[in-house]
């Protein structure tokens, strides 16, 4: 397992992370994502530990908090000192019944942390993240809200998820001017089937030193090996009951035809070259894996030591590459010559 820095800070967190996602149950758009017991939870959590990972993923609306107390509960049956395990954990979306049981406003930020402290059994989160984008609340008093919850120790690091990138740049911004805390991560969906996030945000990523964290690395399943231009519904499949993230599938079954090959000659199932990819590039943080069985977490786990070769990530980048937007094409085209004179180093 390696290990990278959460962006711009000096804490390490292993390169894959466990999503909690699928732990407890609840009915609704839980119900075919989650149903992990406590007594599986326990033995995801401890194969996780043994392979090097320290940073666990959860967030407030994850199976209506019961995701929160199925992971305190795991740690405590674990016996794992608060301080060898980052938790990260998130707020923004709904809560309650009330007008304000939602977003990230001041008030529903400090209530939504009070809550995920008690139910996570701890006094303070690593790294508390604004799961939305919220239209209306000012980003600057979000971020006051969060500098004032590292400022009383609740909360470390803070980070946001799905922003954009015009957003994010606002928000580093505001806190630069105002000598607030400052978003030290984006989690984000990314995946070789959805590589989106490479025209705007990642560029703004390394440029800020801020890191990347990644959810749905497999599409939401459609890259676990399961699926297929033939076997598009498979059963008791997740995507099956709840088709998301949004992906183009035919070029998913191109990608597909080239994952297969790669996966067979090194004897490791699809899903583990999928995240393989991922894990290559350099500007990815943490990798965030969730499962609703042990074979499945190994499969994942197993990517931190599958290494491709440039040639293998050279098939996949290419059959997976963007089509060309602008101004994306314009660039290489404009900076070709100033290029060309800027000496290697």
């Amino acid at each position: 397992m390696k290990y990278n820095t959460l962006g711009h800070t000096g804490i390490l967190v292993s390169e894959l992370c466990l999503g909690t996602m699928t732990f407890s149950s609840a009915e609704g758009m839980w119900k075919s994502v989650a149903g992990v017991d406590q007594k599986l939870a326990d033995e995801l959590l401890r194969l996780a530990l043994e392979a090097g990972i320290n940073f666990v993923d959860t967030a407030d609306i994850y199976t209506n908090g019961e995701s929160e107390k199925t992971l305190a509960q795991a740690i405590a049956n674990l016996g794992i000192a608060r301080k060898d395990i980052v938790i990260a954990t998130k707020a923004y979306g709904r809560t309650g019944p009330g007008r304000n049981d939602v977003g990230a406003s001041r008030g529903h930020l400090l209530d939504a942390v009070e809550a995920s402290l008690k139910r996570l059994k701890t006094d303070y989160i690593d790294l508390y993240q604004i799961h939305g984008s919220d239209s209306i609340t000012p980003i600057e008093e979000t971020l006051r809200a969060l500098d004032t919850l590292v400022a009383q120790g609740k909360v470390r690091y803070i980070g946001c998820s799905n922003w954009q990138a015009w957003q994010i740049m606002k928000a580093l911004g505001i806190s630069e001017a105002k000598s607030l805390a400052r978003f030290d991560t984006l989690q984000a969906y990314y995946s070789i089937a959805g590589r989106d996030l490479e025209r705007e945000i990642v560029p703004l990523l390394q440029d800020q030193r801020t890191g990347l964290l990644v959810w749905s690395p497999l599409a939401g399943g459609l890259l676990s090996g399961k699926y297929s231009r033939e076997n598009q519904k498979p059963e008791n499949s997740r995507r099956s009951a709840f088709d998301f993230p949004l992906v183009d599938k035919e070029r998913t079954w191109q990608i597909l035809d080239v994952l297969r090959p790669i996966a067979q000659s090194r004897a490791v199932g699809v899903a583990t070259v999928a995240l393989a990819w991922i894990l290559s590039k350099s500007f990815v943080t943490s990798v965030i894996i969730g499962a609703r069985r042990v074979d499945q977490l190994r499969e994942n786990l197993a990517a931190s030591d599958l290494q491709l070769t440039g040639d293998e990530i050279g098939k996949l980048d290419e059959v997976s590459a963007l089509p060309p937007e602008y101004p994306g094409w314009m660039l290489p085209l404009q900076n070709s010559n100033r290029l060309a004179d800027v000496p290697r180093v």
